[in-house]
């Protein structure tokens, strides 16, 4: 998984939960009891240094950048119809910003640097306002050198809550992270390093649920709990299996669904994706059942153990409703819908892969790291691979969309698409490359409609799809809300090396 020292506890204790505290431990909210739906909720948030214990004792405190000095930052609540002011102040040594992530905000509320906004700088502050138009689970995070200050702590949820919420026993957030952290259980500093920007991006050797490596979860035979997953990870994937249990699916990315169990029984959550589950708890009281992380093959662990308490709550679990209302989201129109082709390329082994898939990005073209390799001999093949190789390493560039990476340096962002407002629009976007790819649309939701061809069973409404190697995938949506918007990989590292683009609504 990393080529990078374990802390000295051992694998065992970070990343298959030994000993530590409490998952179920409730993160801070921030939420003004009593108002109605017109208010106004006034939320302030500090971005500055701070330590938190990420890792179990004998462990201390680890050294991590935290909003209102925890790690996640405090839970904000709201209602649906809302208006939420949130007041950012920046007591870090560098700028930063906070993206909103998967809410449609106005354009200048969203918190990308130089795009939607100039950068929060040290010791200023930035006031957001916007509506909570959409009732779901979402979160917030910066867009300044995301891989590195999400990558130390900078993020928290944001749930918006319907006006009439579904019945259940328990409303519960867990917050996914994932760490590297050195033997001496402090964060590692090699943010950014060629490596993972090249390959899989930052993935950690310490998995957490709301700051805290998790031991257990306690339930109670009988309970119907809505779990509310947030992956907040630069890169980690993951596939959980809740053994025995049979979670059903209600929203992905904030947006509900017809109520199903997840394919193949596992709940697949790629970087910035969200997804709220109903899950009953069926198991014997004074039992455990373990969560199973198992998108790595070879390298599953144990996430968390669900702890039965000896009494039970109820014998079985109850039959109550768990169809969500639908959000306010305009349906895009296939039939008159434009058609925009988006090809994903780069990394390592990436044009071996374009040309498995019969893509063609031109001899030397950026498109990839492989550009001048040609139909002949073995040996010239090899020789065309390794030059392409060394260009590409030797640039700063490394991912690609439509041949073009982005320089967030220059801050010069020209738009790669522009879309007509609200007009109806299906972008299909193919991974030519080897590795997967979290798709995130700033400003917009969207209906996932086929992969590789085939239409999608449930045409969920996501705001981040992962595109899997090899993998075509169609959207759809209509583009109703104006600006220049962010459209990148969530693999922050990824993003960092060039793959991101701005598509103009207009």
């Amino acid at each position: 998984m990393s080529r990078f020292p374990m802390p000295a506890l051992t694998r065992r204790a970070f990343v298959a939960s030994a000993a530590a505290g409490a998952a179920s431990a409730m993160l801070p909210l921030l939420r003004q009891p009593g108002a109605n739906a017109a208010a106004m909720r006034e939320v302030r948030l500090r971005a500055a240094p701070g330590r938190t214990q990420l890792a179990p004792e004998p462990f201390g405190e680890t050294s991590a950048w935290c909003y209102n000095g925890t790690v996640p930052g405090p839970e904000i609540r709201v209602r649906q119809g809302e208006r939420l002011r949130v007041a950012v102040e920046n007591g870090l040594a560098e700028e930063t910003t906070v993206h909103w992530h998967g809410v449609r905000v106005p354009n200048a509320m969203d918190g990308v640097p130089h795009l939607t906004q100039a950068p929060i700088a040290v010791g200023e502050r930035f006031v957001y306002e916007f509506d909570a138009v959409d009732a779901g689970t979402f979160w917030y995070h910066p867009h300044q050198r995301g891989f590195e200050q999400v990558g130390r702590g900078l993020y928290g949820p944001l749930i918006i809550e319907e006006p009439e919420p579904i019945r259940v026993d328990r409303d519960v957030t867990w917050v996914l992270g994932d760490w590297r952290l050195m033997k001496s259980g402090e964060i590692s500093d090699d943010f950014g390093n060629r490596h993972d920007i090249h390959h899989n991006g930052r993935v950690g050797n310490t998995v957490t649920i709301n700051g805290r490596v998790p031991d257990s979860f306690a339930v109670r035979k009988g309970e119907r709990i809505r779990l509310r997953l947030i992956n907040t990870a630069n890169a980690r994937i993951f596939s959980l299996d809740f053994a025995g249990h049979e979670p059903i699916v209600i929203a992905l990315d904030g947006q509900p669904v017809s109520p199903h169990a997840p394919d193949g029984g596992q709940v697949v959550l790629g970087p910035a994706m969200r997804a709220d589950l109903i899950v009953d708890m069926t198991g014997e009281p004074g039992s455990r059942a373990s969560i199973v992380d198992r998108f790595y093959q070879g390298l599953e662990y144990r996430l968390v153990d669900l702890a039965y308490a000896d009494a039970p709550l109820r014998e079985r679990a109850p039959d109550w409703p768990m169809e969500l209302p639908a959000n306010p989201l305009p349906e895009p129109d296939l039939n008159t819908a434009s058609r925009n082709e988006v090809v994903l390329t780069g990394g390592m082994m990436g044009e071996m892969v374009a040309q498995d898939m019969g893509e063609s990005v031109g001899p030397g073209a950026p498109g990839g790291m492989m550009g001048d390799m040609k139909p002949g001999g073995m040996m010239g093949d090899m020789n065309s691979m390794m030059g392409g190789m060394m260009r590409m390493m030797n640039s700063g560039a490394a991912w690609f969309i439509n041949g073009v990476a982005a320089d967030e340096g220059s801050h010069v962002m020209k738009p790669m698409l522009t879309l007509a407002r609200d007009k109806s629009h299906v972008i299909a976007m193919t991974n030519a490359t080897a590795w997967h790819h979290p798709m995130h649309l700033h400003g917009h939701s969207f209906r996932v409609i086929s992969r590789n061809g085939q239409p999608t069973r449930r045409r969920e409404w996501q705001d981040t799809v992962l595109v899997s190697p090899r993998e075509k995938v169609e959207i759809a949506f209509v583009a109703d809300n104006p600006g220049d918007w962010m459209f990148h990989c969530h693999v922050l590292e990824h993003q960092a090396g060039g793959m991101m683009g701005v598509i103009r609504v207009a």
